[in-house]
């Protein structure tokens, strides 16, 4: 949440719904772009950044490289180290990062089925 001026207007709405209910405070965190797709991506098999950066073409390594530090950050994802020549990082989905990845594939499929977009 530090992406918002301390004395925004939004700042305070945002405090208040994160006391009401640790839902909004998931929702505020899987509604920044691409986040839901990196974390689908991972899901599917792809665990390196390039692998990631192809599957998701047209995502900017910025934006790739932050969303995989916000998932860490909220363990959905490890990031593994692997010495060598050169060196790798793979991510993988933490058991929390399996659950929530599917609570929000039948969110998908709600959608897709129920809604009108």
């Amino acid at each position: 949440m530090s992406e918002r001026k301390l004395s925004s207007t939004n700042f305070y709405n945002q405090l208040f719904l994160e006391e009401k209910c640790a839902l909004n405070e998931l929702l505020y965190l899987l509604s920044k772009r691409w986040m839901t797709e990196v974390l689908f991506s991972i899901e599917e098999g792809n665990s390196r950044f390039n692998n990631l950066r192809e599957d998701l073409e047209h995502i900017s390594d910025h934006i790739l490289a932050d969303r995989l530090k916000h998932l860490e950050q909220q363990e959905l994802v490890n990031k593994t180290c692997i010495p060598g020549n050169p060196p790798r990082t793979e991510y993988t989905l933490t058991s929390k990062g399996e659950e929530l990845s599917e609570l929000l594939g039948g969110l998908c499929d709600f959608a897709e089925s129920k809604m009108k977009f």
